[in-house]
């Protein structure tokens, strides 16, 4: 934390957690292992973010291609959802932490919808980081629900602009990216946030998501610190 400046915090930090599996796989450990890690891991994070005073940190927690994994996986990933979106809530108020879901939620479980209802009104009121889950979520995905809500709503094609695009995404207030961190080595987006990262500073990492921590998160702040970012424009 002492090699970040306070002063030049990125604003919306998007993290991309890969590599649960793998690690699972590396230790001969089942691959529910790996996620029941990842989760320790999720919940360190947001704790490092909360402390070094981010607005805005979104995990990438489940994929609209990650249907395709077994059921057994994905029913396990669902129990994990139902079960801590609501366990948290101490630590959530403990630490000022507000919560946000984005993603199509009419595929969830019914439970896990009224899940994510009771977690993002209890926490509504506190004012400290705002933790987006992107639950059951795909950037194009979201993309053409919004174009779709925006021609609901009466849209034009020949008058649309970006506004009526964003004003119908599942989090409107939700800024820009201005750094997606990706662990587990693998270097794309994976669907994650297009329209939103499209200018953040992107940083990979070897490390797999179980084993990453707030040392390391810290050190990838400090990082996109160094970069000098130009939105297309030329230093002066």
């Amino acid at each position: 934390m002492e090699q970040t400046d306070k002063n030049a915090l990125p604003r919306h930090v998007g993290i991309i957690m890969d590599g649960n599996g793998r690690w699972a796989q590396q230790k001969n450990l089942p691959r529910t292992k790996g996620h029941e890690q990842g989760l320790t891991c999720a919940k360190e994070i947001v704790k490092a973010a909360s402390d070094l005073g981010l607005s805005y940190l979104t995990l990438y927690v489940f994929s609209t291609e990650n249907w395709k994994r077994t059921e057994q996986e994905v029913g396990f990933l669902m129990g994990l959802i139902h079960t801590n979106l609501r366990a948290q809530f101490s630590f959530y108020k403990e630490n000022g932490i507000r919560l946000k879901i984005l993603g199509d939620k009419t595929r969830l479980p019914e439970q896990i919808q009224k899940d994510i209802q009771d977690a993002e009104k209890e926490t509504g009121q506190f004012e400290g980081l705002t933790v987006c889950l992107a639950i059951n979520y795909g950037a194009r995905d979201e993309i053409i629900r919004a174009v779709r809500k925006s021609m609901d709503k009466g849209s034009r094609a020949q008058d649309f602009t970006e506004t009526d695009l964003t004003e119908n995404f599942d989090l409107p207030e939700l800024p820009d990216m201005d750094f997606l961190i990706r662990t587990g080595g693998e270097q794309r987006l994976s669907n994650f946030m297009l329209w939103h990262a499209a200018y953040a500073e992107l940083l990979f990492t070897d490390t797999l998501w179980p084993d990453y921590n707030k040392d390391e998160f810290y050190s990838d702040i400090a990082e996109f610190q160094k970069r000098n970012r130009r939105f297309g424009g030329v230093l002066k």
